[in-house]
C-alpha cells in the first residue's frame, strides 16, 4: 500500500479551477451517481431490515450483494447474500448526498478524495441523516456512500458503437473534485 499523502487545499486553487470552468463549460464536473451500501455480512433478517432501511432512504429497490469467497473466521459462505445497494442518479442524488453531507456537518477529509474524481465517506448510524426517527423494529446501520464525479462527454466511454477513450486531460482531477465540492455543495474540506 501507498503511504498516505498530505493534500492541502488553498483557497487560490479552488478559485483558479473555478476560473478555467467559466472559460470552458465542458470542464465543470458534475455528479454522475451516488452508490449507498449497507453491508450487514450474514443474510437473513438483519439483510431484510438494511434493504427496507435504504428503500425508505432513497425511495428505490436496493439491489442484493452476495459473498465472492468463503472467509470462515466471519462465518460468509461463498455466493451468500451479505449487502444491499443502491445506485442513484440525477436529481435523486442529489437530494441524497445533500442529506448525507449534512448529517456528516458538511465537513470531509480531503484524502476521501482519490486521484479520479471520486469521494466516499460513511456514515455510522442512519437515524442521523435529516428526517429519519428511530424504529426499534429495525434497528440502526451504518452506510458507505460513494461519489464518482464526471465531466460533460464521458459518453464517449460508455456507449455501444464508435466507444473510445477518455484523454487524461478530460478527466477529474483530485482539485477539480475538491473545487466542485466547496463550490457547488458548500463542503469544507479539512
Amino acid at each position: 500500500m501507498s503511504p498516505k499523502r498530505i493534500v492541502s487545499v488553498s483557497e487560490e486553487e479552488i478559485e483558479e479551477t473555478v476560473k478555467r470552468w467559466q472559460r470552458n463549460p465542458m470542464l465543470k464536473p458534475r455528479i454522475a451517481k451516488v452508490v449507498v451500501n449497507i453491508g450487514v455480512g450474514e443474510s437473513g433478517e438483519r439483510l431484510q431490515k438494511a434493504v427496507k432501511v435504504l428503500r425508505e432512504l432513497t425511495g428505490q429497490e436496493p439491489s442484493i450483494r452476495r459473498a465472492r469467497r468463503t472467509i470462515k473466521e466471519f462465518g460468509i459462505r461463498k455466493r451468500e447474500p451479505i449487502a444491499a445497494v443502491v445506485t442513484l442518479r440525477g436529481e435523486k442524488a442529489l437530494n441524497f448526498l445533500k442529506k448525507a453531507l449534512e448529517a456528516i456537518g458538511m465537513k470531509v477529509k480531503a484524502s476521501s478524495f482519490d486521484d479520479y474524481g471520486n469521494f466516499s465517506f460513511g456514515i455510522s448510524e442512519h437515524i442521523i441523516l435529516p428526517g429519519v426517527k428511530y424504529d426499534p423494529n429495525i434497528g440502526v446501520f451504518g452506510m458507505d456512500i460513494c461519489v464518482k464525479i464526471e465531466r460533460p462527454g464521458y459518453r464517449v466511454m460508455r456507449r455501444r458503437i464508435k466507444r473510445s477513450r477518455i484523454p487524461r486531460r478530460h478527466r477529474v482531477s483530485r482539485m477539480d473534485a475538491i473545487a466542485f465540492f466547496v463550490k457547488e455543495l458548500g463542503v469544507r474540506v479539512v
